[in-house]
């Protein structure tokens, strides 16, 4: 006969695992996010490890990667055109990173007790400010998972927990809803974050005018 104790102790411990997946930390891999814009919807992809992280995302017919670290004190921007056979990169210098960063937002957060499940994960819903202009927005987070800032979550590496929705300002290109979608745990290819060989440097004013954002 299976004894109370017995049967405690295994619900306990069942316990246990499940919150051990649940919680499970991702700090190098791929993250899916869904992106909607003025121009329509699509997934883009994160690759991640330590403090860089590589945004790619589809524009036009190029493939769009704007490879970053957390402290924004590296930033560059290659644009693969295959159709064209060509390959453009550009790093932006001192100068472009601290006008870049006084469009960055700074975020004030306030949580709220209204929850829901998005896609896997449970959310609680915060309330994020920018301090620069006094607009707010939506965000929530989940502590299912414990996912490294990334590219698209950096501003919001503050609030305890990994965002699941939320909006990315990208300077001189405006607003975008962002919906965390999967993770994977793959390694990271290595040179993942370096500029292709075959790509062709070019001015930062100069991509930033073919992208149609600001300098």
């Amino acid at each position: 006969m299976i004894s109370i104790k017995k049967v405690a102790l295994g619900l306990a411990l069942s316990a246990t695992v499940i919150g051990a997946k649940a919680q499970k930390t991702y700090t190098e891999g791929t993250a899916t996010y869904g992106v909607v814009t003025t121009a329509g919807a699509a997934d883009s992809k994160v690759l991640f490890k330590g403090d860089t992280s590589a945004l790619s995302f589809q524009g036009g017919p190029a493939t769009v990667t704007i490879t970053s670290t957390l402290k924004d004190d590296y930033v560059s921007v290659l644009v693969d055109i295959p159709v064209a056979g060509k390959k453009l990169i550009a790093v932006a210098s001192p100068a472009d990173l601290e006008e870049m960063a006084d469009m960055i937002p700074v975020y004030a957060f306030t949580a709220t007790t209204e929850t829901k499940k998005i896609g896997d994960y449970n959310c609680t819903k915060y309330i994020a400010k920018d301090t620069k202009t006094s607009k707010t927005y939506d965000l929530w987070i989940t502590k299912d998972v414990n996912l490294a800032a990334n590219s698209f979550t950096k501003t919001y590496k503050t609030v305890a927990g990994t965002p699941v929705q939320f909006t990315y300002l990208q300077p001189g290109r405006g607003e975008q809803l962002v919906t965390l979608k999967s993770i994977s745990d793959a390694k990271v290819p290595a040179g993942a974050f370096k500029a292709p060989a075959d790509a062709t440097n070019i001015p930062w004013s100069q991509l930033m005018a073919m992208m149609g954002g600001k300098k």
